[in-house]
């Protein structure tokens, strides 16, 4: 039997992307506005391309979001962070990821 206790999800917000989102969150649903962060399911299809949080609840994320149809729409930081997934992994964060502007990755996905 695997042992997962001594793993650790990942941190989705770092102090960065947070400071980011919530700057843009007047923007509302705009997709002249940039994707700050992606998450991601490691066993799974679906994908989160965060856009900005809400200052005054920073639960209450927008973005667009691939996962049984693209779409845009408002999503839950913690309800992502609390997913527990085969092995102990949870939903991560692709570290590698650059801003860039939401029309780009809308127009990439549809």
């Amino acid at each position: 039997m695997l042992n997962t206790e001594h793993i650790q999800k990942m941190k989705l917000l770092t102090k960065d992307i947070t400071k980011k989102a919530t700057k843009q969150y007047s923007q509302g649903t705009d997709l002249e506005q940039n994707v700050v962060a992606k998450f991601f399911n490691p066993c799974g299809d679906w994908t989160w391309y965060l856009m900005n949080i809400d200052p005054n609840d920073p639960d209450y994320a927008w973005g667009i979001v691939d996962g049984f149809a693209v779409e845009m729409g408002s999503f839950s930081i913690s309800e992502l962070e609390s997913v527990t997934l085969p092995f102990g992994l949870g939903i991560e964060r692709d570290i590698h990821f650059e801003p860039k502007p939401a029309k780009e990755v809308w127009e990439t996905l549809t």
